[in-house]
């Protein structure tokens, strides 16, 4: 079993014994480290945090056992329940809130879970913010409240449809287009929240027909529940065979987006972010920025507007930090991870759904047809697994030294750049794992970089 704290939150695996996984202990001991935490930042007894879940099958136990905690801190709850990441990050600033937990392991398979943890702001913490965190829990450093303290816990289920109204305002989503365009939309919704948003936001953007694969949110995954293209077969499938124009899957707290063209085909998650920034330059030009995992291809629309693409560190965090330093307009992820300002600073795939629905009806080209019109590079997504103890930056002082005469970017593990391509390794925060992703011209380049790397790292693995 698999306990992980880092600046992504607290993830585990369920069950086994004391400190072994994200377990009551382990929940209850984080959540009042968090809660003191906030009630330090903010110099009084009496906060106010919002709670919410995605529906993977251990969400319901661990959303009571996080309220109860909080309560018994002197803290306020307001339970959102079943909810996206993007509509608790919302709803923090929407209610005034001191801070927000989010309960979902993203797109981990169904026996993980999560404490993903905000700020006042609604957007994850930082790094040094982060630390203090575990500082506290580590030395459990909290005090519970006294019987006539205790905080309340006051559902509010209507932070969906408020998501909903937020994005239908926004100066760029055009329902008008969108329902004249007549258009047949399926989604995969991995059997989780998405199952319960995305048909309602699609019925009021003007969507005619919604086909259903996975809507049903019981957390019960039907696939991994990461959209990568081994997982998207089935909705692939659907789209042909209903005769749809595309196709969005997002993944169990629907942060990240994929799309899938009319003839099946995967319009690319990397390219998710590139075609709607490309939509957002035509019409607002501004500057972006993505992490250094992401395709080159958005730095190229960039520029072709005339604008200023810059990267940041992977962690979207890092990548917000990044666009409030340049007042970028847009930004993400190559994960599918669309981070809209004007809305809020997070990664939102109802916001993506939106803004991609308003560009391809305006365009009045087939899903396949648009993605043609932009830059084209194939990523290479591979992953080295580690055991325990493994020295990775001992693995990163190997590969910088062989590759010693390329330019390399050491701001997060290593990115070498080559005169067509790049590649980048690092530690995953969130699994035990080294992540290696590679861009080249052709899924060739692209591999011959990733299998070069990999090379190394299992040499050294065995060493």
């Amino acid at each position: 079993m698999t306990l992980i704290k880092s600046i992504s939150g607290i993830r585990g695996t369920i069950g086994g014994t004391l400190g072994d996984g994200l377990n009551p202990p382990e929940v209850v001991m984080f959540t009042a480290a968090f809660g003191t935490w906030i009630q330090r930042r903010q110099n009084r007894l009496k906060c106010k945090i919002v709670v919410g879940r995605d529906a993977r099958i251990s969400g319901l136990m661990i959303k009571n056992m996080v309220s109860a905690t909080l309560s018994s801190l002197g803290v306020d709850v307001i339970d959102l329940d079943l909810s996206t990441t993007p509509t608790v990050e919302i709803a923090v600033t929407g209610t005034g809130s001191d801070g927000g937990i989010i309960i979902t392991a993203s797109h981990n398979p169904a026996h993980w879970n999560a404490l993903k943890l905000l700020n006042e702001n609604g957007e994850f913490l930082s790094a040094s913010d982060g630390a203090e965190v575990l500082e506290i829990a580590s030395r459990n450093d909290f005090n519970f409240t006294d019987v006539y303290q205790i905080g309340s816990v006051i559902e509010d289920n209507g932070w969906l449809k408020k998501h909903i109204d937020k994005i239908l305002n926004l100066s760029l989503v055009d329902t008008n287009t969108i329902r004249s365009a007549k258009l047949t939309v399926a989604i995969d919704c991995v059997n989780s929240v998405g199952g319960i948003v995305l048909p309602q936001l699609l019925k009021e953007l003007g969507v005619e027909k919604v086909l259903e694969l996975n809507c049903v949110p019981d957390g019960i995954f039907s696939h991994n529940p990461e959209p990568l293209p081994e997982n998207l077969k089935d909705i692939s499938g659907l789209v042909v065979s209903g005769k749809a124009d595309l196709a969005f899957v997002v993944d169990p707290d629907v942060d990240r987006l994929a799309i899938v063209c009319e003839d099946g085909t995967l319009f690319g998650e990397e390219y998710t972010l590139v075609a709607i920034a490309d939509y957002i330059l035509k019409n607002t030009p501004g500057n972006t920025v993505s992490n250094m995992s992401s395709t080159k291809a958005l730095r190229d629309i960039t520029e072709r507007y005339g604008c200023k693409y810059s990267s940041s560190e992977v962690g979207e965090v890092n990548v917000v930090s990044y666009m409030k330093r340049t007042n970028a307009i847009i930004g993400g992820e190559g994960n599918g991870g669309v981070i809209f300002p004007e809305l809020h600073y997070g990664r939102d795939a109802l916001v993506g759904i939106a803004l991609f629905l308003t560009h391809l009806a305006k365009t009045k080209l087939l899903c396949s047809a648009l993605r043609k019109q932009l830059p084209e590079y194939i990523i290479s997504k591979r992953r080295v697994d580690l055991d325990e103890g493994t020295d990775v930056e001992k693995i990163l002082r190997s590969i910088k030294d062989r590759y010693s005469d390329y330019t390399i970017d050491e701001r997060d593990g290593l990115k070498i750049e080559f005169d067509n391509g790049w590649v980048h390794i690092r530690k995953s925060n969130t699994e035990p794992i080294i992540r290696i992703y590679s861009e080249g011209p052709t899924l060739e380049e692209a591999d011959s970089f990733a299998d070069d790397i990999i090379r190394i790292v299992k040499k050294k693995l065995i060493s």
